[in-house]
């Protein structure tokens, strides 16, 4: 109808290209790999943070979050230890 009109002009973005090539990558099966394995890393510390409260660290310094979150970590897995090896039944005597 108006071939010369501004409005039947489709524009592309200065980053584009970018876009595409990262739309690309996101269709190999190693971005498919490094998802998952990443989303198993991401729920570690979402659980981290909402579960065992260290959204906010308490003490001060390096040294301090160093310590706490290893301790956090360490009760983190040893909730996942526990899930594995189970509390041995204790036989009751009658």
């Amino acid at each position: 109808c108006c071939p010369k009109a501004d409005a039947r002009k489709i524009t592309r973005e200065e980053h584009e290209d970018a876009r595409q090539i990262a739309r690309d990558i996101a269709k190999t099966k190693q971005y498919v790999v490094s998802m998952r394995l990443r989303k198993k890393v991401e729920m570690l510390f979402a659980h981290l943070k909402r579960i065992l409260g260290l959204g906010r660290l308490r003490l001060r310094g390096p040294n301090g979050a160093n310590d706490e979150f290893l301790l956090a970590a360490t009760a983190q897995n040893l909730r996942k230890l526990a899930k594995i090896f189970p509390a041995p039944q204790q036989i009751s005597k009658a």
